[in-house]
């Protein structure tokens, strides 16, 4: 019997994001570092889920590179994006808007 292959790519050890290379759908059960976690909603590919929990401020890597900062905490497995993470490098990588406001989704 062959195992079945991860929705989930590790692209660098130092890692705190893992990348979805197959659609996951709410109520996936999920593998993180040897930890079963259920997904809490559905994500796409290419997108980033958690993989330990994150708070606010702490630094997204990915390559082995911060990317950015988490502006909300999430808990593992969950979905890292505009939504609760910003770049630290390019302004325009957020949802926020001009005045401040939340952007739309």
């Amino acid at each position: 019997m062959s195992t079945p292959i991860s929705p989930l790519i590790l692209l660098h050890p130092d890692d705190t994001v893992l990348v979805v290379r197959a659609a996951i759908r709410a109520g996936d059960a999920l593998d993180i570092d040897g930890n079963p976690v259920i997904a809490a909603q559905d994500v796409t590919v290419g997108h980033k889920l958690a993989r330990r929990s994150l708070a606010a401020g702490d630094k997204v890597l990915k390559y082995g590179a911060p990317i950015g900062s988490m502006t909300a905490d999430v808990a593992m497995g969950g979905h890292v994006h505009m939504h609760n993470m910003k770049s630290d490098y390019i302004a325009s990588h957020t949802r926020q808007v001009v005045g401040g406001g939340e952007g739309g989704h």
